[in-house]
């Protein structure tokens, strides 16, 4: 596993997320602003509103790359060690919805890691949800296993979190939030991902 690899996966998102931003810029340009009335109400000047409308599309479309690329990230340092590691899905054999459900990384036919950079959810159907997917992934023999690297800042966020954190533990899973989700990487794929990373943010 080489810092290079990492950088090039960077730099693929990186570019992606401008050209993205890029047109949705043009696109913009050819917006009906006419809601910007009601930013002037609430004192906020059309420059301004712009402003915001701009970074507001921005921030989505940011989190959207940043989620993809750590996710990947992720994968290949899990894929360095372990060869045959590979997204899966598997039926939903307790329920009717949905139908499948998607096992970021299955390692060693045993092992179902879950990715996230973050998961900022305050929907409390999203606890149900998961937790149908762990029975799920437990009844199939799966050791189910969550890495989030980075935890949520909002309180009803954090909450919904501290729940999944209970249910990984009823149904035998493994969760890693923070510095643990960092680690665990480290532990179970001997790559740094913390430290690549930090590198690479220094370097740009």
């Amino acid at each position: 596993m080489s810092e290079t690899e990492i950088i090039s996966l960077a730099k693929k998102y990186s570019s992606e997320l401008q050209k993205r931003v890029d047109q949705r810029l043009v696109e913009m340009e050819n917006d009906d602003n006419q809601h910007y009335l009601i930013y002037n109400v609430m004192n906020v000047s059309n420059e301004e509103g712009k402003q915001i409308d701009l970074y507001q599309n921005k921030g989505r479309f940011l989190y959207k790359y940043v989620g993809s690329f750590l996710e990947e990230a992720a994968i290949l340092c899990i894929k360095h060690k372990y060869k045959d590691a590979e997204k899966v899905k598997i039926d939903n054999t307790i329920g009717i919805r949905p139908k499948t459900f998607e096992i970021d990384c299955l390692v060693n036919n045993t092992h179902a890691v879950e990715i996230k950079w973050r998961d900022a959810t305050t929907d409390g159907d999203h606890i149900n949800k998961e937790h149908t997917r762990l029975r799920v992934i437990s009844a199939e023999g799966y050791l189910p296993i969550r890495v989030m690297f980075f935890n949520p800042l909002r309180k009803q966020a954090i909450k919904i979190q501290k729940k999944l954190e209970k249910i990984y533990s009823e149904e035998n899973g493994k969760f890693y939030a923070g510095n643990d989700a960092w680690n665990f990487i480290k532990d179970f794929t001997g790559v740094n991902l913390f430290e690549l990373l930090n590198d690479i943010a220094k370097k740009t």
